[in-house]
C-alpha cells in the first residue's frame, strides 16, 4: 500500500478548517499541526499507486483553504 505525506500550507485563518476536513478522510492515516513554514502534515494511504494520484490531485488537492501543498511519496528501499 502505497503512502504518501503532503505538507500543507493553508490560508491564513483556515489551519483548524483544512485539519477538520482531512480527520474526514478515511485515507489519512496520520494528521499533526505544525509550527513554522507549513501548517500541517498528513499521511495518506492508498491501495495501489494509481489511488494514490487520483486521491491526490482530486480530493486532497481540492480542500478549501489550501494555499499550496507538497508532496513527499515514500517508497520502499
Amino acid at each position: 500500500m502505497p503512502d504518501a505525506f503532503v505538507l500543507f500550507k493553508t490560508e491564513p485563518a483556515c489551519e483548524r478548517d483544512v485539519y477538520l476536513s482531512l480527520t474526514e478522510m478515511d485515507s489519512v492515516q496520520e494528521l499533526h499541526a505544525l509550527y513554522g513554514k507549513f501548517d500541517i502534515l498528513a499521511r495518506i494511504s492508498a491501495p495501489d499507486s494509481n489511488s494514490l494520484t487520483l486521491m491526490l490531485m482530486n480530493d486532497i488537492r481540492q480542500i478549501g483553504g489550501v494555499k499550496d501543498t507538497q508532496t513527499l511519496i515514500a517508497v520502499d528501499v
